[in-house]
């Protein structure tokens, strides 16, 4: 493990994503524990699509931004909204130059799957169709996330092209929970790892599926079929149960014909670009904003 990580990892608190209550109100105490970002260049706006329920959505807006890119939180598919990933939003939106669409979908065991899924899909939706309004590029909406998120992104990308919904010119799968059935080698045996361990990935997957069978839409790992994607950027942590699915699922997606962007990030763990002062964490971060300043730019 990175060793300015590795110092880190006795502060971590075990995360009890078997207890939901428990487990929003740390992960909601930590991030509210990190500093401030400086937000003097940014034109922040909350809104709320009007979907089935009314989904909340925090809009980060660059100067002369075009590109849009929605982002979904991780979590677990338990914990997080709008505020507690206020920080990552902001960085997000000042390192890629685009407009941010934050997403504070319905949480899970009390809004099981597909409800995130349907929340998403309905920010993206609704993204593409106000895109006047907002002053965006069309063309140039991209979707992404972190952990839970990026599962959930690559669960939109599918059903866009299933259903020939809006154009997506870009997916970013951060350390992504794509697979419900926990069978690579990673996910067997990393039982120990800092943040998320294969127990916290289990209670995750029970939480969000419910008594629903496991449906591509539910765990994107499962599709059949990849081709007809769009471009992806992967990014997987070393030491993280989710690796080698996301690693598989980069493959099977190159297999199929959609361009894709693979970074593994040795010595990490799942989560551990919060750990700020970490060489590495910079390095992880500056590269996600990278990246989508290269997708969304004209």
């Amino acid at each position: 493990m990175d060793p300015e990580l590795e110092a880190f990892v006795p502060l971590f608190p075990r995360l009890p994503v078997a207890d939901p209550a428990a487990g929003r109100k740390i992960y909601s105490e930590l991030a509210a524990a990190k500093p401030a970002p400086d937000t003097a260049d940014l034109e922040i706006e909350d809104r709320v699509v009007p979907a089935g329920p009314a989904v909340p959505v925090r809009i980060y807006r660059p100067r002369g931004a075009r590109g849009a890119f929605i982002w979904l939180h991780g979590g677990g598919y338990v914990m997080g909204d709008v505020d507690t990933e206020h920080p990552w939003a902001t960085r997000l939106a000042q390192d890629s130059g685009s407009v941010v669409i934050s997403v504070g979908y319905r949480l899970a065991p009390e809004h099981p799957f597909p409800a995130a899924l349907d929340d998403a899909y309905a920010v993206l939706t609704w993204t593409a169709e106000h895109a006047d309004e907002l002053g965006i590029d069309p063309e140039r909406i991209a979707v992404g996330g972190h952990s839970a998120g990026a599962g959930i992104t690559a669960a939109v990308t599918l059903r866009a092209r299933d259903e020939q919904g809006p154009r997506i010119c870009f997916q970013l799968l951060n350390e992504a929970s794509l697979d419900d059935r926990q069978e690579t080698w990673s996910a067997r045996h990393f039982t120990d790892t800092p943040w998320s361990d294969r127990d916290v990935v289990t209670a995750s997957w029970r939480h969000y599926l419910g008594s629903a069978p496991a449906t591509p839409y539910a765990a994107p790992a499962r599709a059949a079929d990849l081709s007809g994607l769009p471009p992806a950027y992967i990014a997987t942590a070393e030491f993280d149960p989710n690796r080698d699915e996301d690693i598989t699922y980069a493959l099977r997606l190159l297999q199929s014909g959609v361009s894709v962007e693979l970074h593994q990030w040795p010595g990490t763990f799942h989560g551990s670009q919060a750990i700020l002062s970490a060489e590495i964490s910079q390095r992880q971060i500056a590269d996600l904003g990278a990246v989508l300043r290269r997708a969304l730019s004209a």
